[in-house]
């Protein structure tokens, strides 16, 4: 684990249950905020995007106190509030992106937020490789749709434009590569499509990839084209810098399926009918 993920979870405690929760007041000596106030300004803007998520905000932020020493003996009691790690992924969406531990703790929890949903959907876990990859296609080609919206509203309108969009995005996640060239180096027939050629570590790659950036897009109300590019840019490479981080294999290197995903979907059809 890199080291400057490290911090997170070691701030990482557990209650009476067994479950895991963050302090925000840790939380927020770690993300250089010296001053308690305007951390509850990023609290209240983390627990904002909570409720437009359709969260309970309760389910993720819970009251408490915290005791401090001050000098050398004295205790005092002060406000805290227990953070879920999806309270913690919030926060740090919401905080300032120019601290160097917050640009690290957005790829940080963001990634393990999703791990995690996965890991506990055990219908997911057993699910086959080729399920897997109709699941994770699904998904994306939904996602997709969603960041087609989010792209014509920062100014991405033509199929051009989008085009040099995607293009950003896979360029940041595959090392440079452009679709040109992602789909030569699987070795596809031009009638062939590399979604349709990715296994489901690749696919899972690009789902986060695609979220993150819709994500990004609204929040930062991007609203030219230049800048919508640079930012599917930039979160292309940043999920390429934490697979790298983790140990993974970088996406270009991974083997492309023997099969389509048109060819398991027939297949899935047929067994259906009988």
């Amino acid at each position: 684990m890199n080291e400057h993920h490290q911090p997170f979870e070691k701030l990482r405690l557990n209650n009476e249950n067994g479950s895991e929760y963050w302090s925000a007041r840790d939380l927020s000596s770690l993300l250089d905020y010296k001053d308690w106030r305007n951390f509850q300004k990023v609290l209240s803007r983390a627990m904002q995007a909570c409720e437009t998520s359709n969260q309970e905000i309760a389910d993720h932020f819970v009251d408490a106190t915290k005791m401090v020493t001050l000098g050398s003996t004295a205790l005092r009691e002060l406000d805290d509030v227990h953070l879920s790690r999806y309270a913690c992924y919030l926060v740090v969406q919401n905080g300032d992106p120019g601290k160097p531990v917050i640009a690290a703790g957005q790829t940080y929890f963001a990634l393990q937020t999703r791990r995690q949903e996965l890991a506990d959907d055990e219908n997911f876990m057993r699910l086959r490789e080729d399920e897997k990859r109709l699941f994770l296609r699904n998904e994306l080609k939904e996602h997709n749709k969603q960041l087609v919206e989010v792209a014509q509203q920062a100014g991405v309108e033509t199929t051009l434009d989008f085009a040099v969009f995607q293009n950003h995005g896979y360029q940041g996640l595959y090392g440079g590569l452009d679709q040109k060239a992602i789909h030569q180096r699987k070795g596809l027939k031009k009638s062939q499509k590399i979604l349709d050629y990715m296994g489901s570590t690749e696919l899972a790659a690009n789902l986060f990839r695609a979220t993150q950036t819709e994500e990004k897009l609204r929040r930062d109300q991007v609203d030219s084209k230049e800048q919508a590019n640079q930012t599917h840019f930039d979160v292309g490479s940043k999920v390429r810098k934490t697979i790298e981080e983790l140990g993974g294999t970088m996406p270009e290197n991974l083997p492309a399926p023997e099969h389509s995903i048109r060819q398991i979907e027939s297949a899935a059809k047929r067994l259906n009918k009988k």
